[in-house]
């Protein structure tokens, strides 16, 4: 796929990376829920390797998944924000750019309980009072390769403020908060403090600063 001819114009930066994200670019009735976007190409990393930041002194990390781009725009804004270092999730295996390609994996995949497998090399998290994680509402619930995450590597969160944020069709969280509380509460760990979700639909994330704000504000009590 050919990120430059296909994803329209540069809409942020990420720890030096652009961000493309072709919803945005659908707005009012063109934007269908989301339906039928392509991959902006980046969750492939075909051409460059994984954002990641790691510094030594920050106190909070986010840590997303991002498939058409504008998951990682939010996250790019919580990282403003948070001065937070960053990862991104890869795939041993990505996502077709095609939209109904994914569908159809996607849904085999949650249908049969087998998330996709992770390339990840997981930091130390041990410095970071809070994790931002970032992920799509697919099929009303959470997007399979955070469900991954979580199931690899949520034991490293115990003792966490853990944040979700999320970006959606129009439709809501659905149920993604309640199945990363089970997947947890499976692993054995008691002692996360999971905030309230930060749930924007995918064409708007550029118009979300003002709710990226107040969000922050009422987790941070």
């Amino acid at each position: 796929m050919n990120k430059q001819s296909n994803l329209g114009p540069v809409v942020g930066q990420l720890a030096g990376t652009n961000i493309y994200a072709n919803q945005l670019q659908r707005k009012n009735s063109d934007w269908g829920g989301g339906k039928y976007t392509p991959s902006d190409g980046q969750d492939t990393n075909q051409a460059q390797p994984p954002v990641r930041k790691l510094t030594s002194t920050a106190k909070s990390i986010v840590i997303y998944w991002s498939r058409s781009g504008s998951t990682e725009l939010l996250a790019s804004k919580l990282v403003a924000a948070t001065d937070s270092d960053v990862l991104e999730i890869t795939l041993a295996q990505p996502y077709p750019a095609d939209y109904m390609q994914t569908l159809d994996r996607a849904n085999f995949e949650r249908e049969s309980n087998t998330p996709p497998e992770l390339q990840l090399r997981l930091p130390d998290l041990s410095q970071y009072e809070t994790v931002y994680l970032g992920f799509q509402t697919w099929a009303m619930t959470i997007s399979q390769p955070m469900k991954a995450f979580l199931t690899d590597f949520g034991d490293a969160l115990a003792g966490k403020k853990v944040a979700p944020f999320e970006t959606e069709g129009g439709y809501g969280s659905g149920e993604s908060i309640r199945v990363i509380q089970n997947i947890l509460r499976t692993k054995g760990i008691g002692k996360v403090s999971l905030t309230v979700p930060l749930v924007i639909d995918g064409n708007r994330v550029d118009e979300a600063d003002g709710e990226v704000a107040a969000w922050l504000t009422r987790i941070a009590r």
